[in-house]
Parts: structure tokens; C-alpha cells; sequence
């Protein structure tokens, strides 16, 4: 029992010292697993790489009701209470929205009622100032007769003695400065009339065109397509869609557009760190997210001189715009688009993947050929650099270090080399 336990202590403890020597001795990863790529010779493209979304180049706009109309009513600010779906293709006079009439029916409720009570008044004055001229008018008759009778009497007094004569002539003159007093007055009191009547007409008047204008406001609360085309919400300054529920204010009334598909942009934001290497008439490539087999060409057509911030972020963003050179009905507005900005084209350039550049001790190289190749880089793009010194089109390259990079010899530049190279002198 002894000598079988001690041969299963020996068995077990060549096995563990087996496994020591194996984990000591283990065979690193194969140099055959690795991948090496050649270095390749052409045209190096740089460029820059962004999402956007499309937008028409021109659109026309759908206004609601004039500006002036509501500035002349007081309102400021309208709901949008129905719409017809965003996209939606109309003919010219086609309806497209209907816009809160609330505020607008209580104005009209409330100069119905001014107009009433102008028109009492007109009533009123018309009644007072019939009145007033026909007590003038019985007051000048009056004075007349008076007039009559003082002189009938001063025709009488010839016979009489000289003072009554004299009497019946102050009389007579007494009657005519009133009759002629009272002339004077009808005429003033009949313009003072006619004065009044003119004011409470006009205000009248004035109150009656007010509601014919109102009323002709409230027509303009349903919004019709000024011509064909497909309509696509217009946003506000936060950039939303004025949808149903929203609020057009009477500075922008606008409440939806027609764009005009012929021409399409593509409005996009490059992050401060590359906005440097965007210029105005840079070629771009354009896809479509909806229609990812689609391409498309463009070009930059306009680059913000000042930057903004995006919402949560910090980052700061320039907006760049490209025209999209080719037509195709599938573009509509608001479609995501990737654009690949090409800022620059660099021709018979060496460059390598961005895996194959390796750094210690501030040198940088590759693996290749059993050796630690020494190379000087130059302007890279997201996945190639390029290599100004100590490679040659065809030689291969490893993407990945090898098992015992220690053991790869290090092959180093001359300085000429390396100033020929950082100079493009040859």
C-alpha cells in the first residue's frame, strides 16, 4: 500500500514540475499569425468627416396672417391649432394649417359691442343737435316777429311826441341787434352741430371698418398653399418643427415652407479642431443614411466665421454648408447625411496604416523585415500616415508587435536623412 501511494507521489509530482517547465518554456504567439500589409504609393486624401442633415438651398415660405393686420389687432402671438402632416405634397390654394381664432373672435365680440355703443351715441347726438336747431330756429322766428312789431310801431309814431318817437326807435334797434345776434348764433350752433355730427360719424365709421378688417383677419386664420410643392414644417429659433400646438408670433409668421428639391444642401457642424482645414469650394463626398447605396458629390459653399456650442457639451462647433451637385427625387429635407469633407490631396505619397507606427524613446517605427525599421511620418488622415523617410513602396509592414520585440534590432535614420525628410528636400 506504502510503495503504491509513494509511485502516485511521484507520478503527481512529475506532472506539476512538467507544467512548471512548460509555463517556463511556453512558445510565444506566432510570427505567422501576424498581419503585414505593403506600403502603399498614390494620392494621400485627407479629409474630414461629419454628419449633417439636408436642407433645400431655397425654399419658398408659408405665411400666416399679414404682420400688419395683427400688429393693427393687438395680437402677437398665434397657435397652431390643426396642420396637414410634414411632407405632405399640395397644389397652389390646397389647405395647409388653421390657426387659433380664440383671441381673434373675442376682439371681434368686443368691437361689436364699441359699435353699438357708438352707434347710440350718434343717435344720441343726432337727436340733441335736431333738437338744439329747432329751439334756435323758434328763437330766431320769435326775434323776427319782434323785429315786425318794432317797426310797425316806429311807422305809428309819427303823431306821436318826439320822445315817444324816439322811444319806438331804440326799440326797433334793440330788436334788430337781437335778431341779428341770434343769426349769428344759429350759424355757429348749426356748425357746432354739424361738427359733432361729423366726429361721432367718423368714430362710428372708423369702429365699422375695424370689424370689417377684423373679420377679413379672421380669414387669413386658415392658411392655404400659395403654390405646388411639399410642405415641411418651419422651425423655430430653438430649431423644433412648428407642428400642431405650436406658436407662430407676429415678427415670424411663418408656418410652414415649400422647398425646392432641385437644389439640396447639406447643413453640418466640424468641431473646432478641424474647422482650420475647412474652406469655402473643397470637394465632398455625400451620403445618405436612409439610402445607404446612394452617393453623392458637393461642395463647400459657406463656412461660419463664428463658432457655437452644442447643447450638453462643451464642444464648439462651426456651421458648414455643401451644395449637393446631383439631383435625385429620393432627397428630402431633414435626411441625415454623412459628408467627407476632402481638405487636402497629396500626390505620389508612401503612407501606411495608422496600426503599423510604433514609438519608444521618442523614435518612431515599424516591424518589418526581422528589423525595427526607423521611418519620419508625416500628415496623417483617420487611418493612414504617411512616411517621408525610411520605407519604399512594396515593403511589409506588421500591424502588430512581435512575441520579443527586444530581439528586433533597431534600424536608425541618418540625421541628413531625417532633415531631407522633415525639409521635402531630396
Amino acid at each position: 500500500m506504502k510503495k503504491r501511494l509513494r509511485g502516485i507521489a511521484i507520478v503527481a509530482a512529475l506532472t506539476l514540475l512538467g507544467l512548471l517547465i512548460w509555463w517556463v518554456f511556453r512558445p510565444g504567439v506566432s510570427d505567422d499569425a501576424v498581419v503585414e500589409v505593403a506600403v502603399q504609393k498614390g494620392t494621400f486624401v485627407i479629409s474630414v468627416t461629419t454628419t449633417g442633415e439636408l436642407d433645400a438651398k431655397s425654399s419658398e415660405k408659408i405665411y400666416g396672417p399679414s404682420q400688419s393686420a395683427l400688429r393693427d389687432a393687438r395680437i402677437w402671438q398665434l397657435k397652431i391649432d390643426d396642420i396637414i402632416p410634414d411632407g405632405t405634397v399640395v397644389d397652389s390654394g390646397d389647405y395647409v394649417a388653421q390657426l387659433d381664432r380664440t383671441e381673434l373672435t373675442n376682439k371681434i365680440k368686443d368691437q361689436q359691442l364699441e359699435i353699438d355703443q357708438y352707434e347710440n351715441n350718434f343717435i344720441k347726438t343726432q337727436l340733441d343737435t335736431t333738437m338744439d336747431l329747432m329751439a334756435a330756429r323758434n328763437e330766431l322766428a320769435n326775434l323776427k316777429y319782434a323785429l315786425e312789431e318794432a317797426q310797425i310801431a316806429v311807422d305809428q309814431s309819427i303823431y306821436e311826441p318826439p320822445a315817444t318817437q324816439r322811444q319806438t326807435r331804440i326799440e326797433l334797434e334793440r330788436a334788430e341787434r337781437a335778431y341779428n345776434q341770434a343769426v349769428k348764433n344759429y350759424r355757429l350752433r348749426h356748425e357746432k352741430a354739424v361738427a359733432n355730427m361729423t366726429e361721432v360719424s367718423n368714430a362710428l365709421r372708423k369702429r365699422r371698418s375695424d370689424l370689417e378688417k377684423l373679420m377679413a383677419l379672421g380669414m387669413e386664420f386658415t392658411v392655404k398653399a400659395p403654390k405646388a410643392g411639399m410642405v415641411v414644417y418651419q422651425r423655430d429659433w430653438e430649431g423644433k418643427r412648428r407642428g400642431a400646438g405650436s406658436t407662430i408670433s407676429t415678427w415670424e409668421n411663418v408656418v410652414a415652407t415649400l422647398p425646392n428639391l432641385r437644389e439640396m444642401i447639406s447643413k453640418t457642424y466640424v468641431n473646432e479642431v478641424d474647422i482650420s482645414k475647412v474652406r469655402v469650394g473643397q470637394n465632398a463626398r455625400i451620403g445618405v443614411d436612409a439610402f445607404p447605396q446612394k452617393q453623392f458629390t458637393g461642395r463647400v459653399t459657406e463656412v461660419a466665421n463664428i463658432g457655437e456650442q452644442l447643447k450638453n457639451s462643451n464642444a464648439k462647433v462651426f456651421e458648414v454648408k455643401l451644395i449637393v451637385n446631383e439631383f435625385d427625387s429620393i432627397l428630402r429635407p431633414a435626411m441625415t447625411t454623412k459628408n467627407v469633407i476632402i481638405t487636402e490631396e497629396i500626390p505620389d505619397a508612401l503612407y501606411i496604416p495608422l496600426e503599423a507606427l510604433f514609438t519608444a524613446d521618442s523614435i518612431q517605427f515599424v516591424y518589418t523585415s526581422g528589423r525595427r525599421q526607423q521611418v519620419i511620418p508625416g500628415k496623417a488622415n483617420e487611418n493612414e500616415i504617411i512616411i517621408l523617410a525610411g520605407l519604399k513602396e512594396g515593403d511589409k509592414v506588421r500591424l502588430s508587435p512581435p512575441a520579443r520585440p527586444e530581439n528586433w534590432r533597431l534600424n536608425t535614420l541618418s540625421s541628413e536623412a531625417i532633415e531631407k525628410a522633415k525639409t521635402g528636400t531630396n
